[in-house]
C-alpha cells in the first residue's frame, strides 16, 4: 500500500484575522483528499501555544467566526498543545499554510519553515513579505510599469496635513501598510473623518497609505503555478454590505455579490490577466496568489494589492474561480501541495 503523504496545516496565529485562518484551515482540512495524513495545528492568537488535533475534532468545534471580536481562544480538550514544535514538522511531509496577515502571510512562518528544511504552500520568504508591505509591493509595481492608485504615506504622529496637498479633495481610502482582508481600512468622503481613519489604522500599523478613491468595477484574478503559473477566470464583486469589498462584505453571508467569469470583454479579460500573471512572476510566486484590481472608468485596471495566501474559506474567491476553471476544492487543494513539494 502506497504511504499517505503526512501533511501538517497550519491555522489561527497572531493575527487580526485569527478567525479567517482558522476558517480556512478548517476547510482545508475538510476537503482535502484521503490520500494524505492530515495533522491539524491551532496556532493561538499570542503565538505562544501551539495545538495538534486530528480532522474529525477539528471539524466538531463550533464555527470560529463566532470568536469574532472576543478575543477568546478554542478551548477544547480536542486540542492537545506541542511541547516540540521543531519534533512535529520532522514529521511531515509539507506544511499547509492557512494563515492570513502578519506572522503567516507575511514570511514570517515561511522563513521557519525554511530555516527548517521543510516544504509549504505558497510563496516563499521574499514573495510573502513584499506582498504583504504595501509600500513595498507598489514599488515593485512602478519598478515593472504596472498601474496603481496615487497615494500617500503616512507615519504614526503625522497628522496626514500631505493628504491634501498631494491627492486633492476627499473621497480617499485609507489603509495599514502590512494587514490584509481589509482589515483597518476606511472610506474617507470628508477632510473632518481623515483623523479618525489615521487612528483607526494606526492600531495596526505605524505606517498607512491614503490612497485616492478610484471609482470602478473590482475584479480579483487567481493564479496557480510554479514556473509557469496560468490565471484563473476573473471574479467580478458588486459588495452589498459597503461602500467597497470591506470585511463584512468578504465574510458575512450575503455581503457580496461575486459574478464568474466576470462580465467584461474577453481582450480586457486577457489583459487583466497578463498583468496579474506578470505581478505573480516579479514578486516571484509560486504554488498560488491573488491580484485585486479595480477598473477605473470600466476600462482601465488599477493595481490593488496582492494575496499570496488568499482566503479559503467557504465563501472566498480563489475557490470560486478555480470552480469556475472546472477544479474541484480538492483538486485545487492537491494542485497547491503539488506545487509546494516541487524543487
Amino acid at each position: 500500500m502506497k504511504k499517505r503523504i503526512r501533511i501538517a496545516v497550519l491555522m489561527g496565529g497572531k493575527t487580526p484575522e485569527h478567525e479567517i485562518s482558522l476558517v480556512s484551515g478548517r476547510e482545508i482540512t475538510r476537503n482535502l483528499p484521503e490520500k494524505y495524513e492530515v495533522l491539524p495545528i491551532v496556532i493561538s492568537r499570542t503565538g505562544e501555544k501551539w495545538s495538534l488535533t486530528s480532522r474529525s475534532q477539528l471539524l466538531s468545534l463550533p464555527d470560529p467566526m463566532i470568536l469574532k471580536g472576543t478575543q477568546k481562544e478554542f478551548d477544547s480538550p480536542a486540542l492537545k498543545e506541542i511541547e516540540s514544535v521543531g519534533g512535529i514538522f520532522k514529521k511531515v511531509d509539507i506544511v499547509f499554510i492557512a494563515m492570513h496577515g502578519p506572522f503567516g502571510e507575511d514570511g514570517t512562518i515561511q522563513g521557519m519553515l525554511e530555516l527548517a528544511g521543510v516544504p509549504f504552500t505558497g510563496p516563499g520568504v521574499l514573495a510573502s513579505a513584499l506582498g504583504m508591505n504595501k509600500v513595498m509591493f507598489r514599488k515593485i509595481l512602478k519598478s515593472q510599469g504596472l498601474p496603481f492608485p496615487k497615494f500617500v504615506v503616512v507615519e504614526k504622529g503625522e497628522k496626514g496635513s500631505s493628504v491634501f496637498k498631494e491627492l486633492g479633495a476627499p473621497p480617499y481610502v485609507v489603509k495599514p501598510d502590512n494587514q490584509g482582508s481589509s482589515v483597518g481600512i476606511s472610506l474617507v468622503n470628508s477632510k473632518s473623518y481623515l483623523s479618525k481613519a489615521l487612528k483607526k489604522a494606526f492600531k495596526f500599523s505605524d505606517i498607512v497609505l491614503v490612497d485616492e478613491y478610484v471609482e470602478g468595477l473590482e475584479v480579483t484574478c487567481g493564479i496557480l503555478g510554479n514556473k509557469n503559473p496560468k490565471p484563473l477566470p476573473l471574479v467580478e464583486i458588486l459588495p452589498k454590505k459597503g461602500d467597497f469589498f470591506n470585511y463584512e462584505s468578504k465574510y458575512m453571508e450575503g455581503g457580496a455579490v461575486e459574478i464568474v467569469p466576470a462580465r467584461i470583454s474577453k481582450t480586457l479579460t486577457k489583459k487583466i490577466q497578463g498583468m496579474a500573471t506578470e505581478v505573480y512572476k516579479a514578486l516571484g510566486c509560486k504554488g498560488f496568489s491573488r491580484v485585486d484590481f479595480i477598473l477605473r472608468r470600466e476600462r482601465y485596471p488599477v493595481i490593488l494589492e496582492i494575496n499570496t495566501i488568499p482566503g479559503l474559506t467557504p465563501m472566498s474567491l480563489f475557490p470560486k474561480a478555480a470552480r469556475a476553471e472546472g477544479l474541484s476544492y480538492s483538486q485545487v487543494l492537491d494542485k497547491i501541495i503539488k506545487y509546494g513539494l516541487e524543487k
